[in-house]
């Protein structure tokens, strides 16, 4: 019975110290795995499902129009070829809303007299939300938005929110690819006299 604890006890702190180790990667290895780190390099969007209700359905099928419409990403149906997984949640809520009033007039004599004025109605009111993430193929987060709409004069609320999402997409990619462009030159070259 002792050497079955002497055995453990030699073994014990190999077996810790392999499970300790991280395994490792060279410099050029690394380099190779990570994928696109800036929301400006991404050409190549995989559109991943939102949900399985209607709602999100509706949603990413906007997404992905909205993303083609744009012209500036490639929408692909393989997720091992894109550059970026685009995620998402989309919810929609109705709700209603009771508005009434009354007000009246009384003449105070014998014969009194009285008007009375009531009204009620209610109001249905939409809103949807939708919250988008742009992920690297590493996993990384490298871009994300979140947008609310009550609805648009011609639009309703899913479709304006998500139509808010890839406007933003765009103003930020926009953004950074402005700011990363070169400086011009804002001298002009001068004739030699």
């Amino acid at each position: 019975m002792h050497w079955l604890f002497f055995a453990l006890a030699l073994i014990m702190p190999y077996e810790i110290s392999f499970l300790q180790t991280p395994p490792q990667v060279s410099g050029s290895e690394r380099q190779a795995d990570s994928g696109i780190t800036s929301l400006s390099n991404v050409k190549r969007i995989y559109v991943d499902s939102f949900g399985d209700d209607t709602t999100s359905r509706e949603v990413q099928s906007m997404i992905v129009s909205a993303l083609v419409a744009t012209g500036q990403f490639k929408v692909t149906e393989n997720r091992l070829r894109a550059d970026a997984v685009m995620k998402g949640v989309a919810t929609e809520r109705s709700s209603q809303e009771l508005h009434a009033y009354s007000e009246g007039t009384a003449v105070g004599a014998r014969g009194g007299a009285g008007i009375q004025d009531s009204s009620a109605n209610t109001e249905t009111l939409h809103d949807a939300k939708v919250s988008l993430r742009l992920v690297n193929t590493d996993g990384d987060v490298i871009w994300t938005v979140v947008q609310e709409s009550k609805g648009a004069k011609y639009k309703g609320p899913a479709v304006d929110a998500a139509d808010k999402c890839i406007k933003q997409l765009v103003r930020d990619t926009e953004k950074l690819k402005n700011s990363q462009a070169p400086a011009s030159s804002s001298t002009v070259p001068r004739k030699a006299d």
